[in-house]
């Protein structure tokens, strides 16, 4: 009887369908091609989304020729850490599928963080928005080939 079960409940779960990925979630270039960045699930919160550098355009600093660190940042103890690898987008909540609110984007030239929202365009692009206060800028990346 329980392996009749234990048959029954696996073949439940490989019948089960997959759950598919948000149209925004991949591999993106920043504006200019500065930055590419993976989009996925948090790793702490698989509904929420969060965003890691995966390599810059100009990695090194022009000043020491060494890989760029997170030099300001407010916290001191994260200043040694390296840009490329760096969490920058986290904790958006997703609104509809291709639209994400509530989350958090960090800017390593300048160590701010700022509220930000995303979006996937008609043409496939990303606009991602990051506000102080009431004002707001905003960029627009393109699907990394």
């Amino acid at each position: 009887m329980r392996a009749a079960a234990a048959a029954l409940t696996g073949f439940l779960l490989s019948a089960a369908p997959a759950i598919a990925a948000d149209p925004v979630e991949g591999e993106w270039l920043s504006e200019g091609g500065r930055a590419r960045i993976r989009l996925a699930p948090c790793p702490a919160a698989a509904d929420r989304l969060c965003g890691t550098i995966l390599s810059l355009k100009d990695p090194n600093d022009p000043a020491t020729g060494r890989p760029r660190l997170d030099i300001h940042n407010p916290d001191a103890k994260l200043r040694a850490r390296p840009v490329v690898g760096l969490p920058f987008l986290r904790d958006f909540k997703r609104a509809d599928p291709g639209r994400w609110t509530g989350g958090k984007i960090y800017d390593p030239e300048s160590g701010k963080t700022y509220d930000s929202k995303l979006r996937l365009n008609p043409d496939r692009t990303l606009k991602l928005e990051g506000c102080v206060l009431m004002i707001c800028r905003a960029q627009t990346w393109r699907r990394a080939g």
